[in-house]
């Protein structure tokens, strides 16, 4: 099988940092949830989309030899990921077993810096272990970053019908996570409105 013939999975991509699109991967379609990292080809077809923006590079070979210990590692890193946006959201303080979740998987494949010369000088960055596992804890850096840091602070939850994904605010007035849901939200509160002079 190649790279190019997994199923799509994972969820939609919606340029949100790395971290935050694999919280992403529970997800809803018309108000229902669902679960984007249901197989093992859903986790290669999402690792896959996702190869392009993550630091460890990932080669065919590694995407198609995602096993099912990975699929578990991707699941409890997506809900740590998930229950701490939920807490910055909030405003609350994260669960403390969360919070060791996530560091746990942060430090599970030390990874480094290589400078390349040819063709010309650039670095790349190299993991002991498995690329899968090091891509995974990179995903999980990724997130001790962002909830540590100003990106904290940005993040909201969607407000449209039904929708459960995270994105970070780029201007102060967004509250959808995508024009999709925006488009919904101002379709059910035009609705809404309709229904309130019909029967008023």
């Amino acid at each position: 099988m190649e790279v190019a013939h997994l199923t799509d999975g994972g969820a939609p991509l919606l340029g949100e940092p790395p971290s935050i699109e694999l919280g992403n991967t529970t997800y809803a379609v018309r108000g229902r949830r669902k679960d984007g990292l249901q197989s093992v080809e859903h986790l290669a077809a999402w690792l896959r989309d996702m190869r392009p923006r993550l630091p460890v590079a990932l080669a065919d070979a590694d995407i198609l030899g995602v096993t099912d210990g990975d699929l578990r590692l991707a699941r409890e890193l997506r809900d740590a990921v998930r229950d701490l946006a939920a807490a910055a959201v909030d405003d609350r303080e994260p669960d403390s077993d969360v919070v060791a979740t996530l560091n746990r998987h942060a430090g599970q494949t030390p990874r480094w810096r290589e400078l390349r010369t040819t063709p010309e000088p650039h670095t790349t960055v190299r993991a002991a272990g498995r690329p899968v596992a090091a891509a995974l804890a990179a995903l999980a850096e990724d997130a001790v970053d962002l909830f540590a840091g100003p990106l904290r602070e940005q993040l909201s939850a969607c407000h449209g019908p039904g929708c459960v994904l995270y994105f970070v605010r780029d201007t102060a007035r967004r509250e959808w996570c995508s024009a999709g849901c925006g488009n919904r939200a101002r379709a059910a509160r035009h609705y809404a409105k309709v229904r309130q002079r019909s029967e008023g």
